[in-house]
């Protein structure tokens, strides 16, 4: 590969790096190429950007980018690794754990996700990945918590009137009795 081909392939791993918030490097070395492409496959319908590139050209890029939040990525750089980019957060834990799943494996490992500017490091983070909550899902749950005292009162305000005559109804046929 000549200088010309890596730094267009930096430029375009800058460019990913630059568009996408989330970032997901594994350890894709035990893996045959079918299963390399039936991962690809998950990928692609998971709407996650899957790249093998030479750790070098990864850091490079990254350090072209000049952000100092980059620089707990780089001792993952070893090995041969596969870099997950997404706009969702947990969608590349989720496609690696349904993946493993089922090929009975545990390739491939994840080695480090950058999520939101917090790093994950190691496989052991795989499944808290899983459970992470997107922004949309998160601001749906505070807006319906928000709601829901209010849907109380207003139900109550509404219905007031109808227990208010029961409760008069009750009170006149006992003291009528």
């Amino acid at each position: 590969m000549n200088k010309a081909q890596k730094n267009e392939i930096i430029d375009k791993l800058r460019e990913r790096f630059s568009r996408y918030p989330h970032f997901y490097l594994a350890d894709s070395s035990a893996l045959t190429v079918e299963q390399v492409n039936k991962l690809r496959r998950a990928c692609f319908e998971g709407k996650v950007e899957m790249k093998v590139a030479k750790n070098t050209l990864i850091r490079k890029a990254l350090e072209s980018i000049e952000d100092s939040r980059y620089e707990a990525v780089y001792p993952a750089l070893k090995g041969q690794t596969a870099i997950f980019f997404t706009e969702n957060p947990k969608e590349p834990a989720l496609i690696i754990s349904r993946f493993r799943k089922e090929q009975g494996s545990e390739k491939p490992l994840l080695k480090l996700a950058y999520v939101d500017a917090e790093i994950y490091e190691g496989d052991g983070q795989l499944e808290t990945l899983t459970r992470l909550k997107s922004k949309a899902d998160l601001l749906g749950e505070l807006i319906g918590l928000l709601q829901s005292p209010v849907h109380r009162v207003m139900g109550a305000l509404q219905s007031g009137g109808q227990t208010l005559s029961g409760v008069l109804k009750t009170l006149e046929s006992r003291t009528g009795a």
